[in-house]
């Protein structure tokens, strides 16, 4: 990686740009879904929904600014909760954390600039889906990120499900366009060694791909993330489509909110993006929004 500053300073430009470019793209793209609606699909005769965009600001450690970003919310008729969040930080790690994120140790000055998105659903035939791209610069720089499916129902949890083959299909295309850098074979291995609840000894769905510290060529591992945001704007919501006008039962309902206590359970035990977010002074409301709006523990 080139230590230029100006050319660093440009790259954290041309990151955060993307981001936020990204998440204009896949807010008209849920809106539009939020107005199409099927005649007598499941509370179609609901108003459709829209995104609210809340900015938020942050202090560091140090008591300085520490950049922030921009919630963007919105409960409807197709998702009964959505959250596609942008964020730009710096400032330093806390002495505590320095020794856990490459570079940091050296210098505790850092830059992060990503998109973070959770989406749960009214129709438990639609899955829920988790999706973040990031780019981080200590006196290292590294982009991380993937994307990963949640179907709620037994009968959909299978890699040979339509919807699965989909996904998965989506996100291979995204990494065997940049094969020197993005082996999907590693990175859908990763997913699924990631996104496993350790004390129920269950995957959390059905995966996807996950990859951090990606540092090789700059060019190259940038278009790939930005290829991932693609891939995912490409085939989530034509899921939706496929799915949101089918009738669901209540005993559905129910086995949804169910398994939705495993999505809680990853996210506040494991998830490093909470942990980060929150040990960097992270918006608190924005860092765990990605909670289920209702869920059971029976």
């Amino acid at each position: 990686m080139s230590t230029d500053s100006g050319q660093i300073e440009h790259q954290k430009e041309r990151a955060r740009a993307w981001f936020e470019s990204l998440r204009d793209q896949i807010v008209a793209s849920f809106e539009a879904l939020e107005d199409a609606p099927p005649a007598g699909a499941p509370l179609a005769e609901r108003a459709p929904g829209r995104f609210v965009r809340t900015p938020w600001s942050r202090t560091d450690h140090t008591g300085g600014p520490g950049g922030g970003g921009v919630m963007a919310m919105m409960k409807g008729r197709v998702f009964e909760k959505v959250g596609v969040h942008v964020s730009t930080v710096f400032g330093e790690f806390a002495p505590e954390f320095r020794k856990e994120i490459p570079g940091a140790a050296e210098d505790p000055r850092f830059f992060a600039s990503g998109i973070s998105l959770i989406a749960h659903m009214h129709n438990p035939h639609v899955p829920a889906v988790h999706m973040n791209t990031r780019y981080v610069v200590t006196t290292k720089s590294w982009f991380g990120g993937g994307a990963d499916l949640t179907p709620v129902l037994d009968n959909r949890r299978r890699q040979e499900d339509p919807d699965a083959i989909a996904f998965h299909a989506a996100m291979k295309i995204a990494c065997d366009a940049h094969p020197k850098v993005a082996p999907y074979d590693k990175f859908k291995k990763w997913c699924d060694e990631y996104f496993f609840l350790k004390h129920r000894g269950e995957m959390r769905g059905i995966g996807g791909i996950f990859y951090d510290w990606l540092e090789t060529d700059w060019e190259e591992t940038f278009a790939f993330t930005q290829d991932v945001g693609r891939a995912f704007l490409a085939v989530y919501p034509e899921l939706i489509q496929q799915n949101f006008a089918k009738p669901w039962s209540e005993a559905e309902r129910e086995e949804q909110l169910i398994r939705r206590g495993r999505y809680v359970e990853f996210n506040l035990l494991y998830d490093r993006g909470t942990i980060f977010g929150l040990r960097t002074g992270g918006n608190v409301e924005s860092i765990l929004s990605s909670m289920p709006p209702v869920v059971k523990w029976p």
